[in-house]
Formats: structure tokens, C-alpha cells, sequence
């Protein structure tokens, strides 16, 4: 996928990006100071926001395999199994006992199958983002955006997030833009960092 002449002006903060390229089967870090146009990038990107100017060569991506996990995670008012399914429901997917155990196996490794039938808005702030994860990857998507997910977890939340991601590399080959102030202290976990500052490339 690849951004040319990007520009979006919102209030007196600038997005400008003249070429930017996201290469197919990697994971990218999105790294810069807060205000410098990470979040904007990826709502351009999901189609949320319009740019001004400019276009994304998307390489055959549709819009739906493409998927955004951001900061506050926008949880259905139901249970963490109903929210998990949402994604393969609207996509027509039919839940029968193999798929079924799939989502048991994606819950027990994140630690939430304990909580499967519990209501997801009370869930803990950290729960939510594990949720979160989940949602998004459980229709496997080819392009998969995290916006600060990483930031809210424990330790060992973390660690089995990274892990996960790491997996599924290894089974499926997704692209992956992942916005995190600590991400460059990840060793191992990204094969490109593209840093922004003031809504510019560096």
C-alpha cells in the first residue's frame, strides 16, 4: 500500500506526507510525539477521515480487510463472545463447532476465555484492549492498524499481545501499522519504524 501527496488540515495542525509506503506481509511501527498526526494517518488510511489531497494506492486491499483497533476501544453493549463473533456476523460468516472452537482457542490464549460470557463493558481498561485485539484479528484481516493498543496493558498483557502478533506473522503474513510510543523498545517486533513529526515524514 502506498500514500502519495497526502495532506490533511485540520484546525492550525498540518498532515502532510508527500510518499509513504507500507509494504505487504510486514509489521510497521508508527512512532512520533503526541500531536504529530499518527491517529489522523490511520483514520485516512480505515477511510474515516478525507484527505485534501493526495491518494492511496490500496494494491487490491478492500475496505473490509482492513481493520482499526484505537486507543478507546468502541465495545458492543453485550458480551465479550458476542463482541468477539461481531466481525464474521456482518461478513456472513457461519459460526459452526470448528469455527466455534477457534474462538475458544483465540480466548484461552489471550486469557479471556474465562470471561467469555461476561458483559464487555466491565471489563477492566486492559481486558477491553485484549478484546479489542481479538475482534479485529478473529475475520483475518490483511491489513490490521493498532492505535496505542499496546499502551494500557500489563506486562504480561503485553507480552502475550507481541506473541500473538508474532504468530499470526508466522501463519498468515498480515500488514500491520502499529502506532506506540515504546514500540522502538520492542526488539524483534517490527520490520520498519516510519517516525512523524508535525504531520510530517522523517
Amino acid at each position: 500500500m502506498k500514500l502519495v501527496g497526502i495532506e490533511k488540515k485540520i484546525g492550525d495542525f498540518q498532515l502532510a506526507i508527500d510518499s509513504l509506503e507500507f509494504a505487504a506481509g510486514k509489521i510497521h511501527g508508527l512512532v512520533g510525539h503526541n500531536g504529530a498526526g499518527k491517529s489522523i494517518l490511520l483514520k485516512i488510511i480505515m477511510g474515516l477521515i478525507r484527505p485534501d489531497a493526495g491518494h492511496i494506492d490500496y494494491a487490491g486491499l478492500a475496505m473490509d480487510e482492513i481493520t482499526l483497533m484505537t486507543q478507546t476501544p468502541y465495545l458492543l453493549h453485550r458480551s465479550v463472545y458476542e463482541n468477539v463473533i461481531y466481525p464474521l456476523k456482518i461478513r456472513g460468516v457461519k459460526i459452526d463447532a470448528h469455527k466455534e472452537k477457534e474462538i475458544d482457542v483465540l480466548l484461552e490464549r489471550a486469557g479471556m476465555l474465562s470471561h467469555k460470557e461476561q458483559y464487555a463493558l466491565s471489563l477492566s481498561s486492559g481486558e477491553r484492549q485484549k478484546l479489542s485485539f481479538l475482534r479485529a484479528v478473529i475475520f483475518e484481516p490483511r491489513l490490521i492498524m493498532m492505535d496505542e493498543t499496546l499502551s494500557n496493558l500489563d506486562p504480561d498483557s503485553e507480552k502475550t499481545i507481541i506473541e500473538m502478533i508474532k504468530e499470526i506473522q508466522a501463519a498468515r503474513r498480515a500488514t500491520w501499522i502499529i502506532v506506540s510510543h515504546q514500540l522502538e523498545s520492542k526488539e524483534g517486533l517490527c520490520d520498519f519504524i516510519h517516525r512523524l513529526e508535525g504531520g510530517r515524514l522523517l
